[in-house]
């Protein structure tokens, strides 16, 4: 299935190519800025009947715009980016259907197994997603953090994947190294995790057209879900247009 997302940088709408996501703003590159607010774009998922879609706060000065997309699709969008424990609660009570918890879970590189365990006491695994954006290093898909620019020791497979899916609900996975460069899907990536996931997983990166949803629906098993980005008409993108993505998931809901 297609989900859509929004991501939200400096308080606006925005594409970024996800390599670029550091502390120097001369370094970072950007696809697309939206004049259209993010409440404009969740009103319109929810007219569609798109589910499960995420808001990204890519960074301080986007609450306003994030609370106002979760109140326009109450219990339609997960909302992620510097959620932790103090203020996930809050998060899900201004209308996300779930949190989405990344760089708050590692410490030094490594799981905090502990604020894990705190995090599912607090608000339930039910309502938890773990974003486990990851960047290929020696043949291997490893976690990032911190705007994707820290490598944690944790690297993808079923044993690590299969740890945590007690702990959360669904999984989240940008393919850090393809995100924003509409190149095309980084299919090893998909059909790895077709492989080691039991539980629903959204994978994100590099899609540029609706044969890549095609692919991801078919390399992924049926079990893994596509968000599309930069590629789409409605963010200034030329490989796919919104309506026929919605269309898509209409046409697998009836199959």
């Amino acid at each position: 299935m297609f989900r859509p997302c929004i991501d939200l940088h400096e308080g606006k709408v925005k594409q970024l190519v996800g390599g670029t996501l550091e502390q120097s703003s001369g370094s970072l590159r950007t696809n697309f800025v939206s004049q259209k607010s993010a409440a404009v774009y969740a009103e319109m998922y929810r007219r569609d009947g798109l589910a499960g879609g995420h808001v990204i706060m890519l960074g301080p000065g986007n609450e306003t715009e994030a609370r106002a997309a979760l109140a326009a699709y109450p219990g339609g969008l997960q909302i992620g980016g510097g959620v932790n424990l103090d203020n996930a609660v809050e998060w899900l009570k201004a209308g996300a259907s779930h949190v989405i918890v990344t760089s708050w879970v590692f410490q030094d590189g490594k799981v905090n197994w502990d604020r894990l365990e705190q995090l599912k006491q607090r608000i339930g695994s039910a309502r938890l997603v773990l974003d486990l954006s990851c960047r290929k290093r020696d043949a291997q898909y490893y976690v990032v953090t911190d705007r994707w620019q820290k490598f944690t020791d944790l690297a993808l497979s079923q044993d690590t994947l299969g740890t945590f899916e007690s702990s959360c609900a669904e999984f989240l996975i940008h393919a850090v190294d393809v995100e924003g460069l509409c190149n095309g899907i980084d299919r090893e990536l998909v059909t790895n995790l077709a492989e080691w996931v039991s539980i629903p997983t959204t994978y994100a990166g590099g899609a540029n057209s609706l044969k890549d949803l095609e692919d991801v629906t078919q390399l992924g098993l049926g079990r893994i879900d596509l968000t599309i980005g930069s590629a789409l008409d409605i963010f200034g993108g030329k490989g796919v247009r919104y309506a026929d993505a919605v269309a898509f998931n209409c046409r697998q809901r009836v199959t």
